[in-house]
């Protein structure tokens, strides 16, 4: 272990708080030039640890869905240092961000992207067919995954035979499925009506309690955001505000 990373180590041991999962520091995403420059992210600074159940909101062009593709490891930094669980991952090329992509994180979409024409259950087990995993065992996995988010006996089911909250569970499901320490969801309620939004973000608080994974949604609603634990809010790039829901947004 290196001196720093020893340090770090040391640092959140003497805290008593969980392991960093996500550090940036000093994170910029910078798109054209000279008079055309646009900042997306401009000198990010952020630390997620382990088990945390974090929102990111912002206006319109604030940096956040840019914040999200960089730490789901969709894009890399213009200049910074980002650390997922301790890796740099300014060192990786793309088949290596695209492996940690698919052993370390599940992603849920405001769009459900099921495929129309199969069951609940098969679209849950893609993910692992594209793992290799055997279809036996895939199975099973699937189904659990169904049954965490109260789906057992739906497995049949095609996307036009659920409703928008079942679709959205069943792609909770497929995010989980390879059970992955973390989850990135863009907009998961989006497209959902009050009822089943709050529905859909128990669930989300549930499967964090049981399965201690670390969630980390984009969402512009405060009704939403208030389920997480804490808020990031950016503005022009720029991390303006982080903290508990009732300090950000109120």
């Amino acid at each position: 272990m290196s001196s720093g990373s020893q340090h770090a180590a040391e640092n959140t041991e003497a805290s008593g708080l969980p392991p960093a999962i996500i550090r940036m520091r000093n994170i910029y995403k910078i798109y054209g030039s000279g008079s055309t420059e646009v900042r997306a992210l401009d000198g990010v600074d952020l630390t997620i640890r382990d088990g945390e159940f974090v929102a990111i909101m912002g206006p319109s062009g604030s940096g956040k869905s840019t914040c999200m593709n960089m730490i789901g490891c969709l894009d890399v930094p213009s200049s910074g240092e980002y650390l997922f669980r301790g890796v740099n991952i300014g060192g990786l090329d793309r088949d290596e961000l695209a492996l940690l992509r698919r052993h370390f994180m599940g992603f849920i979409f405001q769009s459900f992207n099921l495929l129309p024409r199969v069951g609940a259950l098969a679209n849950v087990e893609l993910p692992l067919i594209y793992e290799g995993v055997k279809r036996s065992v895939r199975r099973d996995r699937a189904k659990e995954a169904l049954r965490l988010v109260g789906l057992a006996g739906r497995e049949s089911a095609t996307p036009s035979q659920l409703s928008g909250g079942q679709q959205q569970r069943v792609a909770i499901a497929r995010a989980l499925v390879t059970e992955p320490p973390v989850l990135l969801a863009d907009e998961p309620t989006g497209n959902l009506d009050t009822a089943m939004a709050d529905g859909i973000m128990a669930q989300l608080d549930q499967i964090r309690a049981e399965r201690g994974i670390t969630i980390i949604m984009v969402t512009h609603e405060p009704d939403i955001a208030r389920y997480a634990e804490r808020v990031l809010y950016f503005t022009d790039g720029k991390l303006l505000k982080d903290g508990a829901p009732g300090e950000v947004l109120s």
